[in-house]
């Protein structure tokens, strides 16, 4: 709990600043990634929350990102079952994500 709360400090303090970040032996196991990834993905979908006009809180944005999941997961598996489903990481710029998008669609059509 302790490194997660370093890390989430010290990356809250640069988000304007950096494109991304590089965490060199965290984590180090499943559970510790999977909170690690909980923690952060809240925490933006608040932060991007308040520099909007949408007022929602945290138990609001855990529920949501919840819903998500329970939501998506049987598509991933059946597509994923059918070798149908690509995955694109949209983590960087548009224009990244729109090449890599059609990237991944020219191959999947050859």
């Amino acid at each position: 709990g302790i490194v997660l709360e370093l890390l989430k400090e010290a990356m809250v303090s640069k988000l304007g600043d950096t494109k991304g970040f590089l965490i060199d032996g965290y984590p180090q196991e499943l559970k510790d990634a999977e909170e690690f990834e909980s923690k952060v993905t809240i925490h933006r979908l608040l932060m991007r929350s308040q520099s909007s006009q949408n007022s929602e809180n945290s138990e609001a944005t855990e529920e949501r990102i919840e819903n998500y999941y329970q939501a998506s997961n049987p598509l991933i598996a059946y597509y994923e079952s059918k070798t149908q489903l690509c995955k694109v990481d949209a983590e960087g710029t548009q224009e990244d994500v729109f090449l890599e998008i059609c990237k991944t669609i020219d191959s999947f059509l050859k």
